[in-house]
């Protein structure tokens, strides 16, 4: 394979030219309710290259990797058609490495059969309950070897093994219904879906639970958020914001993201942090070869750093990221996140929940959306706060708010971060779902405005 991508590599006319070339095999397993809806196991390979001429970009993806030297022709014929500017590239090192994760139980050495019993057991306890309309567990672990080269002399090999699983229920009465999930994922290995018995029957209670639950009175609420809200906040309000892509063809966010602006207290700060070996959104090197590393996106309340691509860091005039990564080889690589967190700071849960008279208590997220700075997030969990107690629990609990004044708005930041990967993953520009991870601690924040369904 690397003598191939050598040769096709030599033969290229470009300003600069970059081949992906991927193998991997991936199970699959999906029940619904009763019913097994799914189960596979499959192998690919496949390729892409991208060439550059003149400012302008060529990409073709593939299957056959024995014609690759005519596809490297080909997306070099095809950035020619385009070349009608300049656009450089931000430097990066030269690199060769082969990169392995280390998996303590690798998926590949448990049989299919091990697998969908496992799945079987966390649906039947799910079912367990006769308040339960319908279950869902899907499983999938893959395995994948990506060849990296690139026409400045760069071959990087890099080896990832992926495995998690989605565990859901859902009840109803009459017209309310609620649900509950859980779902565990990164690169340590076959282990974390062992032992999910007792989650299985957390949901199981918490959706349950939920049908009986007050709904909450819409208004101005204290509201502290747990690691895993915190996480889907810092990501998804915060984190695509920081990406450079977004910020260079948006006037109005290029205003408001200006380097040494503050963005909350002293205590504030945001990490993006790809080093990060065995969470989700590990990688040694991104999309383009670059090395990813720990970016603060705002350190001690002050914004420091965006995510960049080596194209929009040269743009930019800013320094690469490591942060250009492409869903699969059928992608060409954009400026996305990899584990995104904030970080703690010295407050205890408790500490925090005594100090807080009235308000109320959110925990992770069921599902959400952002428009630019405003966001709107739907609470998995919720509590009201009385008396610095956790009272009733409540449902149908909508934070929404504008990013840059809820961030302003953080008055805690509590001690224990947490990080969370899982099934799910971050999309964008069509292509979705890519392995991350995000988290944080217990964060408290003032007036977040909260509607109810």
């Amino acid at each position: 394979m690397e003598d191939l991508i050598k040769s096709a590599l030599r033969a290229a006319k470009a300003d600069y030219i970059e081949l992906r070339i991927h193998e991997g095999s991936a199970t699959n397993i999906n029940f619904t309710g009763k019913e097994l809806e799914a189960i596979s196991e499959g192998d690919s390979i496949g390729g892409c290259v991208r060439a550059l001429v003149k400012g302008g970009w060529g990409f073709v993806a593939f299957n056959d990797i024995e014609n690759l030297p005519n596809y490297v022709k080909t997306a070099v014929e095809q950035a020619g058609f385009l070349a009608n500017s300049t656009l450089t590239l931000a430097p990066i090192p030269l690199t060769t490495e082969h990169v392995k994760t280390k998996v303590k139980i690798d998926p590949r050495s448990v049989s299919l059969a091990e697998k969908h019993d496992l799945c079987q057991k966390y649906n039947n306890i799910i079912l367990s309950s006769k308040k339960i309309q319908t279950s869902g567990v899907r499983y999938m672990d893959s395995h994948g070897t990506q060849y990296f080269a690139n026409s400045e002399g760069s071959l990087i090999v890099q080896e990832v093994t992926f495995c998690g699983i989605n565990l859901l229920a859902i009840t109803k009465e009459g017209m309310n219904i609620q649900r509950a999930w859980e779902s565990v994922g990164d690169l340590r290995g076959y282990q974390i879906v062992q032992g999910l018995e007792d989650k299985c029957e957390d949901i199981t209670h918490r959706a349950v639970d939920l049908l009986s639950a007050k709904p909450v009175d819409g208004g101005l609420y204290t509201v502290i958020v747990d690691p895993r809200l915190c996480g889907v906040f810092t990501h998804e309000a915060f984190g695509h914001l920081s990406e450079a892509d977004f910020i260079y063809e948006n006037q109005k966010l290029k205003e408001i993201m200006q380097i040494g602006k503050r963005f909350g207290i002293d205590e504030l700060s945001i990490v993006d942090d790809g080093t990060l070996e065995g969470e989700a959104g590990y990688n040694k090197y991104d999309s383009e070869g670059v090395p990813t590393q720990k970016t603060y996106l705002i350190k001690d309340g002050i914004l420091t750093n965006r995510l960049h691509s080596r194209e929009t860091a040269a743009k930019m005039q800013e320094r690469p990221t490591g942060n250009a990564r492409a869903l699969s080889y059928a992608h060409e690589p954009i400026v996305r996140m990899t584990n995104t967190y904030m970080e703690p700071r010295g407050w205890s849960f408790e500490k925090m929940l005594q100090e807080t008279q009235e308000g109320i208590y959110c925990k992770g997220a069921i599902g959400g959306q952002t428009n630019n700075e405003m966001f709107t997030f739907s609470a998995a969990e919720a509590f009201k706060i009385r008396g610095g107690r956790l009272a009733e629990r409540l449902r149908d609990v909508v934070l929404t708010g504008n990013v840059f004044e809820t961030l302003m708005n953080i008055d805690a930041i509590g001690n224990n971060l947490i990080l969370y990967g899982g099934l799910g993953g971050c999309g964008k520009g069509g292509q979705a779902p890519l392995r991350v991870s995000d988290g944080g601690p217990h964060v408290r924040i003032r007036n977040v405005v909260i509607g109810g369904r």
